[in-house]
């Protein structure tokens, strides 16, 4: 089978296009909370994450259904990985709980 290498690019393409996507829309979150128009950055984002996933795996699948499913395989594993990341991003930015703070205060 001489496809593999294609197979293996459909797969990084994949995952590639997922960080962006999900880091993304990670982003997204976070400024749009702080923003005084949040649905202005919630459509802009949309659209544009998804005009590049959408283009991104147009180019790098070649329309053949072996290479969507690998491509995809890498997406849904970039959604695992970024959302571990971004975890313990969170994570480390919350203020320590103290034994002597309301947590109304939290």
């Amino acid at each position: 089978m001489t496809d593999w290498p294609l197979y293996l690019l459909s797969f990084f393409a994949g995952l590639a296009l997922g960080i962006v996507f999900f880091g993304g829309l990670w982003l997204t979150v976070r400024k749009a909370m702080s923003s005084k128009r949040p649905a202005l950055w919630f459509i802009t984002s949309l659209l544009v994450r998804s005009a590049l996933v959408i283009g991104g795996l147009y180019f790098a699948t070649g329309q053949q259904w072996q290479r969507i499913l690998i491509s995809l395989a890498g997406f849904i594993l970039s959604r695992v990985l970024v959302l571990s990341v971004t975890k313990k991003l969170d994570r480390a930015k919350m203020p320590a709980k103290g034994g002597d703070q309301d947590e109304s205060d939290l």
